[in-house]
């Protein structure tokens, strides 16, 4: 497996950075406080987890624990502390910089949801004015299917006029997917195998599904073992039926969309209900 170019240099980084950083600041130590040290030594653990990742971050902490204690503490250039103080200092160093790295992993990554979150908010009013003009039932449907396979990385997406025919696995408005009525663990095993349902209504009333082929990527998890699925309990189902069939029947119009297979995995399970 290629690590990418990226993860390989903020890794680097929280290893390397702290260590200049204790290096350079070693002509300071007799005059500056062991707490404004480990301080700057915490400034340098932010900078690397914001620019990077959890695990740089974790391993900034522990680097510029180590090379406080290795340039700052007595005896100097040893892993050996005596003083009780500075040992509670590089211990806090540590644990501060565990935390903050953390904290800044987790706000890179509420900023990404914030900016998907805005970007599908922004498909669905689109789709919503779309409605309201004077856009035939063909466009809005059109629309509809490529905002779903762009969202949910699918392989393609069709739509059915008519009455229920089979019984497929179902995706409901809150994200939620469900198998013969239970609810499928999608963390834990991705899109269900075969096409996925969901349900198109308008004023209350069933006007027809949009079925949901995902693409190759959204098949990567690893499947839980059938004598370990739970049902109950949410993001747990019983998902061993697998998918279901759909019978004999007429359908009165089939539309199709197909796009390229999807690279990554599923974006957002929260969908709107389309009116």
């Amino acid at each position: 497996m290629r690590i990418p170019l990226r993860d390989t240099a903020v890794v680097t980084a929280g290893v390397l950075a702290p260590f200049a950083a204790a290096l350079a600041l070693t002509p300071l130590r007799t005059s500056v406080t062991h707490t404004d040290l480990a301080l700057l030594l915490v400034v340098v653990v932010v900078a690397v987890s914001a620019l990077g990742n959890r695990f740089a971050g974790a391993l900034a902490a522990l680097s510029a624990a180590a090379w406080f204690d290795f340039f700052h503490t007595v005896p100097y250039r040893s892993f050996h502390i005596q003083d009780r103080a500075d040992v509670e200092t590089a211990v806090l160093l540590l644990a501060v910089g565990l935390i903050v790295s953390q904290l800044a992993a987790y706000g890179r990554t509420m900023k990404r949801a914030a900016v998907t979150d805005a970007t599908h908010l922004e498909r669905l009013h689109g789709t919503t004015r779309l409605t309201r003009s004077s856009a035939s039932s063909d466009e809005v449907l059109r629309r509809v299917r490529q905002e779903l396979v762009e969202v949910l990385e699918l392989r393609s997406c069709r739509f059915e006029y008519g009455t229920l025919i089979g019984r497929p696995p179902r995706l409901d408005p809150d994200g939620t997917v469900k198998v013969d009525g239970w609810i499928w663990d999608l963390e834990q095993q991705g899109w269900p195998d075969g096409e996925i349902e969901l349900r198109a209504l308008a004023h209350g009333r069933y006007q027809g599904r949009f079925l949901l082929t995902p693409g190759p990527a959204a098949y990567r998890r690893p499947r839980i073992p059938p004598g370990r699925r739970r049902p109950g309990g949410p993001g747990r189902g019983r998902a061993g039926r697998g998918r279901g069939r759909r019978g004999p029947g007429t359908v009165k119009d089939e539309r199709t969309a197909s796009v390229p297979p999807a690279r990554g995995g599923v974006a957002d399970w929260r969908l709107a209900r389309w009116r």
